[in-house]
Order: C-alpha cells, then structure tokens, then sequence
C-alpha cells in the first residue's frame, strides 16, 4: 500500500476551514477563490480517505475524523514554517500593534525591523489585546500588546509572554472639563465623575477590568456600555455625546476639543507585554523580543516609580515570563 504525498498546501487549505468553520472566510483568509479552496479539501478528504468536514447550506461542522486531523496538521505546518525559518524563507510576521496611535508597540516594532531588516514584520491593529488572544491561538497574528494579566486564564494558557513597560496612565478630558486647567490630575480629583474605559468592547475587557481595579474604593464610576464605535470618527462623536472623561494612556492622541493630563496621587501603570502564540518559532520574533528588551532598559520602561500603582494580579503574572 502506497502512502500518499501530503502538501503542505491542502493541510493549510483544512487548518483554515476548521478555524473558521466557514468556506468563505477561510478562503480570504488564505487569499485564494472560493471554489480553489474547497478543492484543495476535496482533494486531501480523497488522498486521506476521509471526510473531514459535514457541509451544510447553513455550516461546516468538523467531522470525528477531521478533529483527530487537526491537531497533527497544525504540528506539521509548524514544522515546516520552523525549517523555511532556519533557511532564511520565513513568512511575514503579523505584529498587532493595538491602535495607530499608541507608541510603546511602534517603537518596538521599528527597533525591531532595524535590528532584522531581512524578514518582514508586518503592522495589524487589533484594538484590544482580549480581541488580538483569538487571532493569535487561531495562528491569524503571531504577536500583540496589552495587559497579558488582564486576559482569560483560559487564553493565557495558549499564549507566552515577556513585560515590556509599565505605561503611566492619563485621563483625557473635554476641553470645558472642570479638570481640564490641571496639568495634571490626582486621582482624588475624580471622584464623583464617570470615566469612560471601554466597558462593553469585546476585545478590550482587560481594559476595563484595569479601570474597575484603579477607581475601587475611590468614588469614580465606569461608564456603562456604549455602541461599539468603529474607527476614530464614531469614537469622537461617541464621546462628544456623552462628555466622559476618557482613561487613556500618556502618550494617548488627544481627540478634538480634548486635552490629556497623566495621573498623579498614586501613578498609575499600564502594564504592557508583548504577547504570542505558545510554541511559535520565528526569526523576526526573537528580533520583536530583542527590540522590546532593549527598549525596556534604555528607558527605563518597567521601573515602577515609588507612587506608581499596579494591580496585584499583574505583579503576580507578570513575575512568570517566558
């Protein structure tokens, strides 16, 4: 009995759909028609002799046998993507940065592509680390930033992670805010107030989880769950309508009509790390986590100053690293 060839493409054309579960999405995911993608699968159902998946006009549900496959198939691209590494034919890196305008993941990532300008290391911007642990676990990124103790303890088991900073905190304030003259603003100064922390955002709950940890206790209230706003434009006129305060970062843009003053009385700190896939193995990775250690130390990213204030939870996690 002869043992069949396996490409590597069709185990990557089942991995995708068993991902998605959907023939469409896979195939933009993988950049290839529709109709190439479903024969790819045909195919490897055939050269296996087993179905792998049930199709319905309504879903695509893994079969037994293409549970059992899943697993091997995800081994066997991991590999292969290990050896093109070794001879210098790795693919991009996918890099999620968070948002545009934060600066602790662009500084890392430009170090990083000066310390390896022969790989590509490609930006994505995911807005949440809690949205970006999917996309890593589903192999769609490969590394992120964000509060890695903020996460799931089910997402942290699939996932590695190295501090990079402790980020000072701000709070972003419309212009005509009692606040606003301050240059900058004890935490006390709030009380009474409803800052807005991204409350409601499926992919920022460790966001909002970091605010409901700082205002304990303090008599400032998390603004409640507002629409999803897609993009900079909506975020404005969101806020604009409601008129919270913002937590935000130093270094956060303003938004119009806007100022941003930091926190004071503690200082409170962001923790950010640089977060990946468990087991992933790539050339300009060891470049990212060169280029945030190094970037740590010259400025002093993860001295904690002695007013500075974290969670607990984040100095317990984050004194594991990987």
């Amino acid at each position: 009995m002869s043992v069949p060839h396996l490409d590597p493409r069709l185990l990557r054309a089942f991995v995708t759909v068993a991902e998605e579960l959907h023939f469409t999405r896979a195939a933009v995911r993988l950049y290839v028609a529709q109709q190439a993608l479903s024969r790819d699968v045909r195919r490897l159902e055939r050269e296996l002799g087993a179905e792998l998946f049930v199709r319905t006009t309504r879903q695509v549900t893994l079969t037994a046998d293409g549970e059992r496959l899943l697993p091997y198939a995800r081994r066997v691209l991991a590999a292969q993507d290990e050896l093109l590494a070794a001879f210098g034919q790795a693919r991009p890196l996918f890099l999620d940065l968070n948002s545009p305008g934060l600066a602790t993941g662009h500084r890392v990532l430009r170090r990083a592509r000066e310390l390896a300008p022969e790989h590509e290391i490609m930006a994505r911007f995911e807005s949440g680390l809690t949205g970006a642990a999917t996309e890593l676990l589903a192999g769609r990124l490969d590394a992120s930033f964000g509060r890695y103790a903020g996460l799931d303890p089910a997402l942290r088991a699939g996932l590695a992670h190295q501090p990079v900073r402790y980020e000072p905190m701000a709070i972003a304030l419309p212009e005509a805010h009692r606040l606003a003259a301050l240059p900058e603003v004890p935490l006390a100064a709030l009380a009474g107030e409803t800052v807005y922390a991204g409350a409601g955002n499926p992919r920022t709950p460790e966001w909002t989880d970091l605010a409901h940890r700082l205002f304990a206790g303090r008599g400032i209230a998390v603004a409640p769950p507002a629409p999803l706003a897609v993009g900079v434009e909506e975020f404005e006129r969101l806020m604009a309508k409601t008129g919270h305060p913002v937590l935000a970062v130093v270094g956060f843009p303003p938004l119009p009509r806007t100022v941003v003053r930091p926190l004071v009385d503690p200082v409170p700190l962001s923790p950010v790390s640089l977060v990946w896939r468990r087991g992933l193995a790539h050339p300009a990775l060891d470049a990212v986590r060169r280029a945030a250690a190094e970037l740590a130390a010259e400025e002093g990213w993860l001295r904690r100053p002695e007013n500075g204030w974290i969670p607990a939870i984040d100095v317990s996690v984050n004194s594991v690293q990987d």
